[in-house]
């Protein structure tokens, strides 16, 4: 094991990948020369070149539709959005081509093809700059989409994403690329898609989060643990395909649960995965799903205005608390 960072955690996911299989190449914008904007392809423009690794031009929609067509042709191309709010400029080739190649060609058309790149809130930069869009993507059958919280998880994740037959949508979160933790040293260490990881167990109330709550989540329990509540954190890790047997399996024991997300709540992903619950486990409720949401808002660029829009431990303490009849 090290331990490593987030960022450092899949900088070594894609050197391994691109070592095992010639067909990996990676392209986005100033991720060659310039390292990637967030130095998550540091040095791999140095070991690998310039037809591995290829810096774009700022053409969300061009280079995207160059990915599909590489990816039909037997190529995997691992796409780099410089953040995923660019990428609605290439939703047209995510959606329309990538997404239904395979359905629309009778099967003829794999299209092994990663979309990644940092999403959600950053750090003050607005509304354009921060937003979250995963439920955009997994609304559309035929992609995938994963949310690694942790620097095991991004490259075990990122690895069977690269390898993975169908286009995958992958979604760092900008705070969390210097997070640290432990990462096994195995260049094979892969982790399925689809499986939802129990990131502390619990006989309480049952807490789902994904991304940047995991942590919040963690630090919530720990204080709730203080309190006398015990709390079961969940992290799907895989948004689509979602593994709700493991969050349903909880709910049976707890009898209560938690959703927490930075994402709207409006038609998110935590009103899907509240809704599968009451439709999947309802007999075992003891009170009514909560979600903790981000604000239903623009995200503002004020520091103090940007903290109320985003979930923190007390919210979710709140939440638990009120699930569990303490307030």
């Amino acid at each position: 094991m090290s331990t490593i960072t987030i960022r450092e955690a899949l900088n070594q996911a894609l050197r391994e990948e691109l070592a095992r299989d010639e067909k990996v190449f990676l392209m986005g914008e100033e991720v060659a020369e310039y390292d990637g904007a967030y130095k998550v392809t540091k040095g791999l423009f140095k070991e690998y070149g310039g037809k591995r690794v290829i810096d774009t031009p700022i053409t969300e929609l061009g280079f995207a539709g160059l990915g599909v067509g590489a990816a039909m042709a037997g190529l995997r191309p691992v796409v780099e959005f410089m953040t995923f709010n660019f990428s609605i400029l290439a939703t047209d080739q995510i959606i329309n081509s990538a997404a239904k190649m395979l359905y629309m060609s009778g099967g003829q058309f794999n299209i092994p093809i990663v979309f990644r790149g940092p999403g959600g809130s950053a750090f003050q930069v607005s509304s354009q700059h921060s937003q979250a869009l995963e439920s955009w993507y997994a609304y559309f059958p035929g992609l995938k989409v994963v949310m690694p919280s942790t620097p095991a998880d991004a490259k075990g994740l990122l690895k069977s994403a690269i390898r993975d037959d169908d286009p995958v949508i992958f979604i760092e979160q900008e705070r969390m690329y210097g997070h640290k933790g432990e990462v096994p040293d195995d260049p094979d260490f892969t982790i399925p898609l689809g499986v939802a990881d129990v990131k502390r167990e619990g006989k309480d109330v049952t807490i789902v989060a994904r991304s940047l709550m995991v942590p919040i989540a963690l630090k919530a329990a720990d204080q709730l643990e203080q309190q006398g509540v015990s709390c079961e954190v969940i992290d799907p890790r895989t948004i689509r395909p979602l593994d709700i047997h493991t969050i349903v399996e909880s709910v049976k024991k707890t009898n209560r649960v938690v959703v927490a997300e930075e994402s709207h709540p409006i038609c998110g992903v935590g009103a899907e995965i509240s809704t599968e619950i009451m439709e999947r486990a309802f007999d075992y409720l003891d009170a009514p799903v909560k979600r903790v949401s981000g604000a239903d808002v623009p995200m503002p660029y004020a520091k103090n205005l940007e903290d109320l829009a985003i979930p923190d431990v007390n919210r979710i303490i709140a939440a638990v608390r009120e699930v569990a009849y303490l307030d």
